[in-house]
This record gives C-alpha cells, structure tokens and sequence, in this order.
C-alpha cells in the first residue's frame, strides 16, 4: 500500500515552438486544461504501476477541482480522505516547446492547506510505503514523515521543487529521489560533491538512506545498500517530458513496495519515466503496468552494478 501526501493543481498548458525570453510574448501553438501537481500525478502513476494508492490531498470547491481529480478517480485512487476548502484549487502554468522541454509555474492555492493529520494511523504501519514531494507546506511534509518513520512505514521523499530540507526531515528517509539540478542544489546545502554518482554516495554514506539522482535522457545514478547502481535510459521519441519525474518516482516506488529489488525497481523507475515522454500532458501520459514491466526488462539488462568506495 502506498499512501501519497501532497499536491493537487490542474494544469494550463500552453505548446510553443520555444521557451519565452525574459519579458517576451510569443504566440501559442495550443492550449489545454489537464489534471496535475506532484502528488497527483505520483499517486496515478504508482496506481497505473500496479500499487494501491490512497491520496492525501486538498482541492478548492471550485470549478477547477473536477477536472483535477477526474482521472484519479477514474483509476482508481482512494480518494476517501481528499479534504476540500474555500481556497481555488492548485494550478501549474506550463510551457512546452517543440522539442519538448518545459517551464513550469506552480500556484499553491488549496495545497497549501494540506495537513499531515489528516493521513489516519492505519496507513502508516510496516509494509507500507509514505510517498512525500515539497509542493504542500515543508511542516506538514515533516511532521508526516516524523510520523511514518515511527510507525515503521518506508518513507521516500521526491524533493521537488527544491527548498533547503530541514535535518529533521533528512534523518526519517529510507529513499531520496532528486534529478540532476535538485542534487546540485541539495549539495551546496550539505557540502556534498555535487556530480550526480559523487552526491548519491556521498548522501547515502551521510544519512545512509538510498539515494537516487535522475538524469533525464541519460537515466540515473542510485546508490542502494552499499552499492553504485547506473542506470540508462532507453531511447524514445520525446513528444512531451512534463511529468517524467513524477512517472519515474510513482513506477519506483509501486516496485519498491511490491519488494523489487533496487535494480527491478530502478528499472521500472526509468521506464515509467521514459514512456511518460512519448505522449502529451503529464497524467494522461502516465504509462500502465505491462508497458513499464516490458521496457523495465530491457532496462534492467543494461544496469551496471558496482561496490561504492
């Protein structure tokens, strides 16, 4: 069982053929209206991996909620204990540009509001795994986590968008998940090497948490029990890359839950994200379980497995 604690925004996507410069308007492609926000998006993942998924969240009651919350239900996440308030639900503006990067702004709004009580005692437990990212306030995501690591639940943090992480906070995970910029920042902080193999294992050799740090097209490196995992990506036609991180960190840890080993999981982690690109939009191109375990299988063979010095 997986329990998500974290945002629900509804995306506003706009296609252009690049980024706008500093103080520039340029004429969109396309627009679209499509369910988002980290929590979201990572609880609908993991669901679409094969987990069980009960998202903690809250949503404005507004016209923006519907929409936000349509494809998790249709899903099939649990949204029993989704709490609903005066403030407009969450919205993410993006653009992306023809070759399918993106630039994202994130209002808060109702995902401000999240609060770490509302996730009931019988879900944090042995056996079950707190998925946590940094798009509701950093408090709630702490004291969650405080809460999760007492109870014996394995706690990973995707620690998206980057803030400085309280000690507090660092000391309860079993799994760090950052890409590339998030490491580089996180190691400035900590005084960390700050190459994407030289972070994991030095954080992991700090804190003793697994550590995984993606790195887009290239895959990831992981540094799990004492040992360097590196990990390529598969080549895809990319068409949209919004939401690669949140498919990678929903595919990881539906496998980590299900107890995949860390090359199985690290596997399905980068084929989740991988596929997540050959589509438009982030949840609706989150990819189902057969997808994952077939690209996983070519992935997994090129894994390359070595002992940390």
């Amino acid at each position: 069982m997986i329990t998500v604690f974290g945002s629900v925004n509804l995306d506003l996507v706009a296609r252009v053929e690049r980024l706008p410069r500093p103080g520039e308007t340029l004429a969109g492609r396309t627009f679209a209206m499509l369910p988002g926000g980290k929590g979201a998006n990572q609880a609908l993942a993991a669901r679409r991996a094969g987990a069980e998924v009960k998202l903690i969240a809250t949503v404005g009651d507004d016209a923006f909620a519907g929409p936000a919350l349509a494809q998790l239900r249709a899903d099939g996440v649990d949204l029993a204990a989704l709490r609903r308030v005066a403030t407009p639900t969450g919205v993410a503006l993006i653009h992306v540009d023809a070759q399918g990067e993106n630039a994202i702004t994130v209002i808060a709004g109702a995902n401000g509001l999240t609060e770490a009580a509302a996730i009931a005692d019988d879900l944090l437990h042995t056996g079950t795994t707190l998925l946590l990212q940094l798009e509701v306030p950093l408090i709630e995501v702490l004291a969650a986590a405080v809460r999760a690591r007492s109870r014996g639940s394995r706690v990973v943090l995707n620690a998206a968008p980057i803030q400085v992480l309280p000690e507090a906070l660092l000391a309860t995970l079993d799994v760090l998940v950052v890409n590339e910029h998030e490491a580089a920042a996180l190691a400035v902080a900590l005084a960390l090497p700050a190459t994407p193999d030289e972070f994991a294992a030095a954080f992991h050799q700090r804190s003793g948490c697994a550590t995984v740090v993606t790195l887009g097209g290239e895959g990831a490196f992981a540094v799990a029990d004492g040992r360097l995992l590196a990990v390529p990506a598969p080549t895809v036609k990319v068409i949209d890359s919004t939401g690669a991180g949140d498919a990678f960190c929903g595919a990881l840890a539906a496998a980590l839950d299900r107890g995949a080993a860390w090359p199985r999981a690290l596997a399905e982690g980068i084929a989740g994200g991988a596929l997540a690109c050959t589509a438009p939009g982030a949840q609706p191109a989150l990819p189902r379980a057969p997808a994952i375990a077939a690209l996983a299988d070519e992935v997994e063979r090129r894994v390359v497995v070595s002992v940390v010095d």
